[in-house]
């Protein structure tokens, strides 16, 4: 039998191994909160000790971090996945298939903010998987435009991209 936490890291290793793109840390959570496997805390645990393992990679973006799946964790996956009942990998794949365009949008549309000077640069990306499909880098004066930008990149990206390129393609 398998203990719940190796059992929860486990779970992590699989979600992430069966997408093209990073999930964020509430994606996974909500998860496990709706499906009642476990808390905030012990997930918050699996993940930072997959993280101190080499198993996952975390990045920072926007408040919020974004998880892959390491070489070492596929393999490591692949030697336990069995561990892994039938109807909790029925249920990961359901809840990755209702929830993949959505888990993809939110990943891959990133902005973040630096300053720069006397002003702030807010970087705004639109990305599928690893590939970059658009990027915008747009100066403003303080720290609140820039936030209010991250804030309506989320919103706005796709109408932006889509007049964008219909405008470069005239």
């Amino acid at each position: 039998m398998t203990e719940p936490l190796t059992l929860y890291k486990l779970m992590v290793l699989y979600m992430l191994n069966q997408v093209q793109f990073p999930l964020t840390n509430s994606q996974m959570l909500s998860f496990f909160l709706d499906n009642e496997y476990t808390d905030y805390f012990t997930f918050q645990q699996a993940i930072n000790e997959l993280v101190d393992a080499g198993l996952i990679l975390t990045e920072s973006r926007h408040n919020s971090s974004h998880y892959t799946i390491t070489e070492a964790g596929g393999e490591t996956l692949s030697y336990f996945s069995s561990s892994i009942s039938q109807a909790i990998i029925d249920e990961m794949d359901d809840f990755l298939r209702e929830n993949h365009v959505k888990l993809r949008n939110e990943s891959g549309i990133t902005s973040e903010y630096y300053k720069s000077g006397q002003e702030y640069t807010v970087r705004c990306q639109v990305k599928e998987g690893r590939n970059l499909l658009f990027a915008l880098e747009v100066s403003v004066p303080n720290k609140e435009q820039a936030i209010a930008v991250c804030n309506n990149w989320a919103k706005s990206s796709q109408d932006i991209y889509s007049f964008a390129v219909k405008s470069l393609f005239k």
